[in-house]
C-alpha cells in the first residue's frame, strides 16, 4: 500500500469527484478529496467505510493557502503525489444580460483560478513522479449557448488544460481535459431539476477519468469530451 499511486481530488466528497475517488480506492490506490463542506466529506467518508486509503481535508479550492494546504498535507500523510483532479465548481444558471452577478465572482474564482491554483501547488510534486493533471472541464467549454456565464467559465479551463501541457510536458507531466456532457449530479441541485432527456451518471464519467489516468507510461491522453447518446450539442 506504501508504494501504490496517489491522487488528490478537489470537490471529492460527492459527484463525478467521488465517484473516481471510489474507484481509484477499490483499485487499491489512495486518495485524498478535498471540499468546501466538512460534513459532507465526513459522510463520503462513513459510506466507503472510512478506509485507510482514504484522507479528507476540508478546504476551498479557490483559496491557495487551502489548496497548498492540501498538497502539504497529502504529500505529508501519503509520501507521494501522482495525479490531481481539478473537479471543484459550481454553476449559477443564469445569464450574462438577465442573470445575476452577486453570484459570479464565487464561481469564476473556483471554475478558473481554482484548477489553476492546483496546478501551481502541486507541480514540483508531480515532476517528482511524472504524473498526470486531469481538469474536469464541460461540453460547455467547446459549444457556446446564449448568455452562459458558466459556459464561459469551462471555455477558460479548456484553454488552461491547453496552456497547461505546453509548459509541463517537458517535465514529463501528463495533462488531461475530461469535458462532460449531461451529467446526473449534485450539479444541477440549484437549478431546480434535471435537464431533460438522458443524462451520464458520475460513475460513466469517472470511468473516462480513470481510463485517462491508466494510460501505459509515455502516452498522454489530452482531451475526451463525453456526451450522453441523445444531446445534440
Amino acid at each position: 500500500m506504501t508504494d501504490s499511486p496517489v491522487t488528490l481530488i478537489t470537490g471529492g466528497g460527492s459527484g463525478i469527484g467521488a465517484a473516481v475517488a471510489g474507484r481509484l480506492l477499490d483499485a487499491g490506490q489512495r486518495v485524498a478529496v478535498t471540499g468546501r463542506g466538512e460534513e459532507r466529506l465526513d459522510g463520503f467518508a462513513e459510506q466507503l467505510g472510512r478506509p485507510d486509503g482514504l484522507l479528507t481535508i476540508p478546504g476551498n479550492a479557490a483559496d491557495y493557502e487551502d489548496v497548498r494546504s492540501a498538497v502539504d498535507r497529502t504529500l505529508k500523510e501519503f509520501g507521494r503525489l501522482d495525479a490531481v483532479v481539478a473537479n471543484a465548481g459550481f454553476a449559477t444558471h443564469d445569464s450574462v444580460a438577465t442573470g445575476d452577478p452577486a453570484g459570479w465572482t464565487e464561481m469564476v474564482l473556483t471554475n478558473v483560478l481554482g484548477p489553476a491554483l492546483l496546478i501551481r501547488a502541486s507541480i514540483d510534486a508531480l515532476k517528482e513522479s511524472r504524473g498526470r493533471i486531469v481538469l474536469v472541464g464541460s461540453v460547455a467549454g467547446f459549444v457556446p449557448t446564449p448568455g452562459n456565464i458558466y459556459g464561459a467559465t469551462k471555455w477558460a479551463v479548456t484553454g488552461l488544460a491547453e496552456n497547461t501541457r505546453r509548459e509541463v510536458t517537458e517535465f514529463g507531466v501528463g495533462v488531461t481535459l475530461i469535458a462532460p456532457g449531461r451529467v446526473e449530479t449534485p450539479f444541477w441541485d440549484s437549478y431546480g431539476s434535471l435537464p431533460p432527456g438522458h443524462l451520464l451518471t458520475a460513475d460513466q464519467i469517472a470511468a473516462s477519468v480513470v481510463w485517462a489516468m491508466e494510460q501505459p507510461e509515455g502516452v498522454d491522453v489530452n482531451t475526451v469530451v463525453v456526451r450522453p447518446v441523445g444531446q445534440p450539442n
